[in-house]
């Protein structure tokens, strides 16, 4: 402590306070907009001492924060001190191309270190940086010290999926990982009767936290030691929250009196000491605001090696304002006199409000000091790993599900040089039933310390956790698994080291993290999840494990191709070929919707021989290709003609809708989409680019190339073990009718026959779909006029 400036540290945060709370000034008093811009200048305030001190006396480069949502005014304010945000940014809070609402590592000019805004996930996405930390220091060897902070409010904690990170066995130890919670006992709208800080604070030490406060400032705590002070003590902790925090709005003897309100005579006498002035500094000086205490907590946070801490900072919504103690203040703004008081009290004119600190002045040292230690590099780019076109070949006999050929393939590519120590698996309590057997059994589960494997390995599967292990095994949540994955991939951005990292879900499972894997998306990490089984086709398992509408989730987020195989050799070079693309500059995740419907492997080892394997796999990863074509020698003229749609398990159904179809006289090509997603990206490219630049592209979409213009008037009919509407957009782009097949109810316990018979999406449901659209067909006349004319 000898060697921090207090006082100098006192001057910047009170720099801190202005610039933060005029940031949010002036970005509403913009040009009117048709909504309100809006801004936390109160939850703003509460935090500026807590950032201060880690900022400018605690955190060092290698360091990782991730920043309450609400307090993103402090965070530009303390990267503009330090000289990483221009001057120009402090007028643009919420203004495209300015600073985000909340902080963004992806989107703000003053990177953050983690996005944060949907309040939970950035509490703990420093933890599970941390625990990639730890996985990386074991396997590649251990890189300089870090330490992983979030900074949280108090009502963030209600968020559960913060607690089923906490309660994980894998996030245990991490002794580098520090959690302030911003305890000013105010939610969005209210001051809440009773946080329960009593409580959160035994969940926390019953989940083997090291738990800290930073209660009483320092003077309010020396108080408490003088003659009567443990009256003093004993009356401000019995008071409620909402009598509390009135105080700060109060003034001389209406404090006074509020203050003392069923008071015992010992604090009255107590308090008689002091003035009205000065028993108000004393009776709202809060550990949250006393800089010297903060840094004394942090340091002790450090000195737990084994176990993760927790800080309750307590301190003010609205600290320093006219604002403080309101109880609705969450979303309120000094009034232009309340800003102009504020400026004169800081020293600062209309001319110089926005000025740094005199370099040459003690606080104009510290932030140049700073910010040559923590701000952001530039970002260096992804390596370019040696990931093969193909793990294990083609493979043309037998059956085999989609979810089988994963789990070969991953445990393939275990033994390929420079891409299977790179690549790490998860998965929530659900590795043997997604098929990662075989990669466990290769690369064995991670485990900072060594484990006893109690016996198993007189069993097939060799479970003995141990710091070489290539496998992290989570409890039974689905938020933890995709936090997790998001994090393993900004292993290159965080750590330097770049990892192929793999997840593995039941399917319909895939929604109910859904808010952490767009997390992770928005944050720009790279990852594979494998989502199986998925669809009704998973027959006996019954409504609960059946989805139905993840295809369309895989097919709308930016950031994440979505693929469906059918063929065991497509999920070989879907995998390898996402593997690539983890490391490709501009480089997007993948999700793989898997089966486990056993598949016949010869009507793709028909196709193989058809385009070759370079040309096959091209159209693999482009999207789909013809897997039956009635275009060949035995295509009869003038018999009416559909093309039948599908993806990834549908694929023998619609195969057999086509033979049924041409015992009918009706001629069927079957296009298979391996990914729906990419022929729907390449389809919208054109039109797309035009609507913005006016600008038409020729170039025909994937689509396009795979049904020729003399096809095109031909219905369509879609099937997909996925709600209707995921492959409903192909009528469009072609331009004809197209009948859609899908799963549009809520699934049940049976056979694979008797649930695509019940949903709609059996063989016999495509051909009666077939046969109604070319029994509604109009005789086509080639030479008749165009659309419009």
């Amino acid at each position: 402590m000898s060697t921090v400036d207090l006082e100098a540290l006192r001057t910047i945060e009170r720099r801190v306070l202005w610039l933060a709370t005029r940031i949010v000034d002036a970005a509403n008093r913009r040009a009117k907009t048709q909504i309100k811009v809006g801004g936390h200048q109160a939850s703003s305030a509460s935090m500026v001492s807590i950032m201060t001190a880690l900022w400018f006396a605690h955190i060092t480069g290698e360091d990782k924060v991730a920043v309450k949502p609400h307090a993103s005014p402090v965070y530009h304010a303390i990267k503009y001190l330090t000289g990483e945000l221009d001057r120009s940014y402090l007028t643009t809070l919420r203004q495209r191309g300015g600073l985000q609402a909340y902080p963004s590592r992806t989107k703000d000019p003053d990177v953050s270190d983690f996005s944060t805004g949907s309040v939970g996930l950035g509490a703990v996405a420093p933890l599970f940086s941390a625990l990639t930390r730890r996985y990386l220091d074991h396997h590649v060897g251990e890189s300089s010290p870090a330490r992983f902070i979030a900074l949280v409010g108090d009502a963030e904690l209600d968020e559960g999926n913060i607690w089923e990170a906490i309660a994980d066995p894998t996030t245990k130890g991490l002794g580098n990982f520090t959690m302030v919670v911003d305890l000013n006992r105010q939610s969005l709208d209210r001051v809440i009767p009773d946080i329960a800080a009593i409580r959160l604070k035994r969940f926390f030490a019953d989940a083997g936290w090291h738990v800290a406060e930073a209660k009483y400032g320092s003077r309010l705590t020396a108080a408490f030691a003088l003659p009567d002070g443990d009256a003093l003590e004993a009356h401000i902790d019995s008071m409620a929250n909402e009598a509390y925090q009135q105080l700060f709005g109060l003034e001389d003897s209406a404090l006074r009196a509020a203050f003392l309100h069923g008071a015992d005579p010992a604090v009255v006498r107590f308090t008689a000491e002091y003035d009205d002035r000065a028993l108000k500094s004393l009776v709202t000086d809060l550990g949250g605001h006393d800089l010297g205490l903060l840094l004394r907590t942090y340091r002790s946070c450090d000195a737990e090696r084994d176990r993760p801490s927790v800080v309750f900072a307590y301190t003010i919504k609205g600290w320093g304002l006219p604002l403080a103690g309101d109880a609705l203040n969450h979303a309120a703004m000094l009034t232009p006199e309340q800003l102009e008081g504020f400026r004169a009290s800081c020293g600062l004119e209309p001319s110089t409000e926005w000025d740094r600190f005199d370099p040459e002045s003690t606080a104009g040292r510290i932030c140049a000091s700073v910010g040559g230690e923590i701000n952001n590099p530039l970002p260096v780019p992804r390596p370019l790993l040696p990931v093969p076109d193909s793990a294990r070949g083609t493979t043309t006999t037998g059956t085999v599900s989609t979810q089988e050929a994963f789990g070969r393939a991953l445990a393939s590519l275990a033994d390929v040089d420079g891409v299977g120590d790179r690549i790490v698996t998860t998965a929530p309590d659900v590795s043997i039933s997604t098929n990662l057997g075989g990669w466990i059994n290769k690369v064995g589960v991670y485990s900072h310390t060594e484990r006893d494997d109690h016996g198993g390995a007189d069993r097939l599967l060799k479970w003995a956790p141990s710091p070489q292990g290539q496998h992290i095994e989570l409890g039974i949540s689905e938020m933890n698994l995709f936090m997790l994955l998001g994090q393993l991939g900004l292993g290159h951005d965080h750590h330097d080291e770049h990892l192929l990292p793999i997840g593995t879900v039941y399917d319909p499972f895939v929604l109910r993290g859904l808010d952490a894997l767009i997390y992770g998306l928005y944050n720009d990490a790279k990852f594979i999840v494998v989502g199986t089984p998925s669809g009704v086709t998973l027959a006996p398992e019954g409504g609960a494990h059946q989805s139905t509408i993840t295809a369309s989730v895989g097919a709308e987020l930016p950031g994440l191709h979505y693929a469906e195989p059918a063929y065991a050799t497509e999920v070989d070079w879907l995998l390898c070929d996402a593997l690539a693309e983890l490391g490709r500059p501009g480089g997007a995740s993948t999700y793989l919707r898997l089966s486990t419907r056993p598949i016949d492997q010869a009507p793709f080892a028909a196709a193989l021989a058809r385009y070759g394997e370079a040309g096959l796999r091209s159209q693999v990863l482009a999207g789909g290709y013809r897997l039956l074509d009635t275009n060949g020698d035995e295509d009869r003229p003038g018999r009416p003609a559909v093309t039948i749609i599908t993806s990834g398990a549908m694929a023998p159904d619609a195969l057999a809708a086509a033979t049924e179809l041409d015992q009918e006289g009706v001629d069927a090509t079957v296009v298979h989409l391996t990914s729906p997603d990419r022929a729907y990206r390449s389809w919208r490219a054109g039109y797309a680019a035009a609507a913005t630049t006016g600008t038409v592209i020729r170039r025909p979409s994937h689509l396009h190339r795979l049904i020729p213009a003399s096809e095109r008037r031909r219905p369509v009919i879609s099937v997909h073990d996925a709600a209707s509407h995921s492959l409903a957009w192909i009528g469009s782009a072609l331009g004809t009718q197209q009948y859609t097949l899908g799963v549009d109810r809520f699934g049940e316990s049976g056979t694979i026959a008797e649930l695509h018979e019940a949903t709609g999406i059996s063989a016999g449901n495509i051909v009666n779909a077939a046969l109604v659209a070319v029994s509604e067909l109009d005789p086509i006349d080639d030479d008749a006029a165009e659309p419009g004319a």
